[in-house]
Formats: C-alpha cells, sequence, structure tokens
C-alpha cells in the first residue's frame, strides 16, 4: 500500500481510512474501487482509468507529473550506482604525491604554523581521530616528516616570496631587539623589515630571529646586524632607518654600522611616565596600596571568590583586577583603572573582610585624578604602537602632550607635582626631536600634519629646508636618469581622503590635534613643477583629517607630486617605536615555554618566522 500511496494519482484521490476498499475522487468526489479483495492486493490501475474518462485535464496533468517522477527514480538509481562504487574506492589510501594529499598535507602544517603548536601534535590521538573520520582515505604524516621535510620545504617558499618583495624596494626601514629566554639558555636578535610598496602602501616582514651567542657588545650587535643583512642581500644604501631601544650598546652599534637610528618613542614615553608618577610622594603612595590590595586578591583564590560574589550581587560583570608590572606598559594606568571600576565592589568587601591596606577618601580622588592625566599617554602609546604609526606621529604627538600637561585647572589640586614632573620629563627627553631629520622630515610628508605642529618656527624652517635640498637632489637624479625632465601635469586642488562614516567623539587627546591645525592653516597654494614651489604648494594645501590614511593620499598624489612622494614613501615607511621586534618575542614566548624547553634556536627561529610571516604567502 505504501508503493502505491507513492504514486503520483494520489494528488487526484483521498482515503477515509488506509484499509478502505474505496478511493474517494477529489474532483467529482466519487467513489473508486482500489482493485483486488484484500489490502495486500489494492492498486490504483482503476483509479488512473477514472481519471482518464472523467477527467482528462487531470488525467495529463497525472502523466506528466508520472513522467517527471521517472526521470528523478531514473536519476537517483544512477547516483545510487555511483555511491556505491565511491564507497569501494575509499577503501584504497590516497597516493602520498597525490593533489589531494599533498594538499590536506600542507593546510596540517599551516594549521601547526600559525596556531604555535608543537610538531607531536601530529601524533594526538583525538587528532589522527578527527582526521580519519573527515577524510578516511588520507594517510597522515609521522612528526618527523612535518619536522624536516614539509616544515623547510615551506619555509624556503616563504623566505622566496618575502626576496621578490623587497627585491626592488629603494629604501626600507628596520626595528631590531634582543630577548632573552627564562626557560632555556637562548638569546635571540631579531630584525623586521618595513616598506612602502608602488602602490603606496604599507608593508612589513620578519626577517629574522638570530640565534646571538656570547656577549651583546655593540660589536657583535653591529656584526650580527650586518650578516642579516647581507643574508637577505640588504646594502646598507637601501637602509633608511633602524629602530632600536635605547640602550647604550645597541646605539653605538648602529653608529658602528654608518646607518641611521632611533630609540624606541614608545620606551622613552614610558620613562617619561615613571618619573612622572615617582615624583609625588601622596600619588605613589596610594599607588602602592592599589598594588598591595591587587595582589591580595591575585594571591588568594578564596578572596578573589568573595569579591567576584560581591560583583554578582551588584549585577557587575566579573572582572579581576588588574596587576601593574613594570616592563609592561600602560600597566599602571591600568591597573588604577581596575581599581577606579571596582571601588563600589572594593567597599562592599571591606564591610566583612580584611584587607592588608585600605584607600582612603582622598587617596581615591588623587588616583581618579592620576588616572585622568595619565589616559593621553596610554592613548598615545596605542596610538604608536599599531601597525601604520610612523616616525612622522612623534613631533605632532610630543606638541600635543606639552600642549595638555601645560594646561592648569581646579583639578590639578594633590597632583600638580606629578604634572610638572611629566612636562619637564617631556620637554626633557624630547627637546631636541624637532631638530631630528628623520622625524621633522617625515612631519612634513605626512598630509595630516604637515608643519601645523612645529613649536619653533626655526626648527620647521630648517626641515623644509633639508627636504627641498632632498627634493632637489632626488629631481635632479630623475631627470639624468630619464634624460630629460617630464612636462608636470597643472596642479590641481589636492583630493581629500575622505573619513570613513560618521567620526565617533573624540577624546581630549585628539582633538588637541585638531586644535593645532585650524590655528596654523593657510587658505592660500602655489602650483609649480619646481620642488622647492611644489613643496611650498603641498604645505598650503589643507590638511586631511588626523584619521585618515597618509598612504592613501600619496597614492592618489603620486603622479601629481613625483617628488614629494617618492621623498614620502622613503620617510614614512618608518615605524617609530621598535614593538614589531617586541611582537616577534611575543611569538617566540608563545612557543619556547617549559614543555617545549629544548628547542634549538635554529628551529625556534624558523618556526618564528613561519608564524610571522606565512600570512603574507597564503592571504
Amino acid at each position: 500500500m505504501e508503493r502505491a500511496k507513492e504514486s503520483a494519482v494520489w494528488r487526484y484521490f483521498m482515503l477515509a481510512a488506509p484499509t478502505c476498499s474505496t478511493a474517494v475522487c477529489n474532483v467529482c468526489k466519487g467513489n473508486v474501487l482500489r482493485g483486488g479483495g484484500k489490502t495486500a492486493t489494492f492498486n490504483t490501475t482503476n483509479l488512473i482509468k477514472h481519471l482518464q474518462k472523467h477527467h482528462a485535464k487531470e488525467h495529463a496533468k497525472f502523466l506528466q507529473l508520472n513522467k517527471t517522477k521517472g526521470k528523478g527514480d531514473n536519476t537517483a538509481a544512477t547516483a545510487q550506482q555511483l555511491t556505491l562504487a565511491d564507497a569501494l574506492q575509499r577503501r584504497e589510501k590516497f597516493p602520498t604525491e597525490s593533489l589531494k594529499a599533498l594538499g590536506i598535507t600542507q593546510k596540517v602544517l599551516e594549521f601547526i604554523v600559525l596556531d604555535a603548536q608543537p610538531m607531536s601534535f601530529v601524533e594526538d590521538e583525538g587528532f589522527r581521530r578527527l582526521l580519519e573520520y573527515l577524510e578516511p582515505r588520507y594517510s597522515l604524516p609521522s612528526r618527523k616528516y612535518f619536522s624536516e621535510t614539509a616544515l623547510p620545504e615551506l619555509y624556503k617558499k616563504v623566505c622566496e616570496h618575502i626576496s621578490k618583495e623587497i627585491k626592488d624596494v629603494k629604501s626600507m626601514s628596520f626595528t631590531t631587539d634582543i630577548w632573552s629566554s627564562a626557560v632555556c639558555p637562548m638569546s635571540l636578535l631579531s630584525l623586521t623589515v618595513h616598506w612602502l610598496d608602488v602602490s603606496c602602501t604599507r608593508r612589513g616582514a620578519m626577517l629574522q630571529a638570530k640565534n646571538f651567542h656570547g656577549s651583546h657588545t655593540s660589536d657583535t650587535i653591529s656584526a650580527a646586524i650586518k650578516e642579516m643583512l647581507d643574508q637577505w642581500h640588504i646594502p646598507l644604501n637601501k637602509v633608511h632607518l633602524i629602530l632600536r631601544d635605547n640602550a647604550s650598546n645597541i646605539k653605538k652599534a648602529m653608529d658602528n654600522m654608518g646607518v641611521r637610528s632611533l630609540g624606541c618613542f614608545a620606551h622613552t614615553l614610558q620613562l617619561v611616565v615613571n618619573e612622572g608618577l615617582l615624583s609625588q610622594r601622596s600619588v605613589s603612595d596610594a599607588i602602592a596600596i592599589g598594588r598591595q590590595i591587587v595582589g591580595h586578591f591575585k594571591h588568594s583564590p578564596l578572596a578573589y571568590s568573595r569579591l567576584q560574589d560581591i560583583q554578582l550581587q551588584m549585577q557587575m560583570q566579573p572582572k579581576r583586577l588588574q596587576q601593574d608590572v613594570k616592563t609592561r606598559w600602560n600597566s599602571t594606568y591600568l591597573m588604577i583603572q581596575s581599581l577606579l571600576e571596582q571601588k563600589r565592589v572594593l567597599g562592599a568587601y571591606i564591610a566583612d573582610n580584611d584587607l592588608p591596606s585600605t584607600l582612603t577618601a582622598n587617596q581615591w580622588a588623587l588616583l581618579e585624578k592620576t588616572s585622568i592625566v595619565l589616559a593621553p599617554f596610554e592613548e598615545l602609546t596605542r596610538k604608536v604602537s599599531s601597525a601604520t604609526a610612523s616616525t612622522a606621529d612623534v613631533i605632532p604627538a610630543v606638541t600635543v602632550l606639552k600642549r595638555i600637561l601645560a594646561k592648569e585647572g581646579d583639578a590639578d589640586t594633590g597632583i600638580k607635582t606629578m604634572k610638572k614632573t611629566l612636562l619637564e620629563a617631556v620637554n626633557r627627553r624630547f627637546d631636541s626631536v624637532e631638530d631630528e631629520p628623520l622625524y621633522a622630515l617625515a612631519t612634513l610628508l605626512d598630509p595630516r600634519y604637515k608643519d601645523r605642529y612645529f613649536t619653533s618656527a626655526q626648527s620647521a624652517m630648517s626641515a623644509k629646508d633639508a627636504l627641498t635640498g632632498e627634493l632637489e637632489e632626488l629631481e635632479d637624479l630623475r631627470s639624468s636618469t630619464a634624460g630629460a625632465s617630464e612636462a608636470a601635469e597643472p596642479q590641481e586642488k589636492a583630493p581629500r581622503v575622505e573619513a570613513a562614516a560618521a567620526a565617533p567623539s573624540k577624546s581630549s587627546f585628539m582633538q588637541e590635534f585638531d586644535q593645532i591645525v585650524e590655528e596654523c592653516e593657510d587658505p592660500s597654494a602655489a602650483s609649480s613643477s619646481s620642488p622647492a614651489v611644489q613643496l611650498h604648494g603641498y604645505l598650503a594645501e589643507k590638511t586631511i583629517a588626523t584619521s585618515d590614511n597618509p598612504y592613501q593620499y600619496w597614492g592618489v598624489n603620486k603622479y601629481r607630486l613625483p617628488c614629494l612622494a617618492a621623498t614620502a614613501t622613503k620617510y614614512l615607511c618608518a615605524p617609530c617605536t621598535s614593538v614589531e621586534s617586541e611582537r616577534v618575542f611575543s611569538t617566540v614566548f608563545n612557543i619556547v615555554d617549559e614543555k617545549r624547553n629544548r628547542l634549538t634556536a635554529e628551529r625556534t627561529e624558523m618556526l618564528v618566522f613561519m608564524r610571522k610571516n606565512l600570512p603574507l604567502l597564503i592571504k
């Protein structure tokens, strides 16, 4: 009966019950015998004849439906036969060199590299069971194959890709730093490269994390960096700048190499913050008590559990207090913020529990004011640590910091000494920043800043003269190479690179940037093919918004201002911090741990290199 009911004829009939010997026609409501005397012998022959004799239109539709269903049945049968054939083939494993097997092996290796997994992961039972379930025909190679064959082959491909990317780059900047492991006797010297491609897009890659033996003297550092540059066939005349930390040995190493270098701006900024926090006893005492409170909850699971219960009772999201660490940027500011967020919770906790120390009302007020003063430093640190930050950001940032710290108000009561010390430290540590050509020329060439943020007219004039000289040298070189200067197109108004969508509300730190620009704008603009007058016209044009992309600006204007764009490509490729090298060591830290402390320096270097650069190849 079930087979009969699958027939298309049942679109036109219905049954009062499954065992009923007659079917009711949906068209004429007549009863039609189903044939046979038993349920097992019921059929649809009489039903079809009834349609043919009394309902020609419905019968025609039935024939069409039946025909279509027949084709579907044949297709299904064919598919079923193919599936059976495939089932037999699935018993056979893929050949080792088949495209499918090689592709899966490649993805397994990429998974290990990108997620910093140990090579032993391919021997884990759970992972092997997963692959067996997903693709039974695939045979997972051994750990030795991945380690000694697959990884070196992929490493070679990534090296070739990076070499091809930087081969024709005329000017590059680098960052370098030294790291020592706490779980094994290993020191690494990092080197990352940064450049702008032909479309003025910021690019970067890690070149090496070299095993660094022996004493960290200036001679050994300079020799190691020179060796790494030679290995990548990068001559010193292509090195625009190397960003380093502020240690004297690495600074001298750069001088020995004859390359220009700058200290990490973010490191210096944190030194300024530390000076300010230590300058006022009342502030440092309040921070010390806050540190004790955070430490109490960090080392006592019971205390933290009780704190969490109070947070839930107050309908707050459970959140840990953040401990400050001397070597971690902005950690004191973040600790103060976490304490202020949990002020009510801590007050409720103290009512029933003991703490090693407690903050008075005056100390809470001091922490609130300290948080406000340190907020611009935290925002600036994040800004200059981004992947798109450049040396052009330094002079404007210092100018803005000075203006913010110089402002006085009633809210400064209790922290005037700290704020004064911060301003003095900024002035002292960045006193010559506007006279440093690497900073000054980059600032002029950034369409967000130009000459608007120089506090010294003499420094701004010197920077313009230096940039004019460099532009003229470049123009002479271009002319001698081309044989004759090409006629420049009439200068048009520089297109503004619009900010995306509606801009969110700005912090006081970013508002200060806009205020300085408004004070310095010049509505006039000049037009000429001469580099000097071309520079004047560029500087006279209105700056783009601080939230816009300066690299996109030069990508649009590189044909209108070719010499300026070429020089901008050189100066704006340089980051202003050594954060990229710090990030390399963060990757090393994730790879070299207590469970993998026997990794050789060479294998560690290869894994770190792949972890940082593989996305460049597979994107």
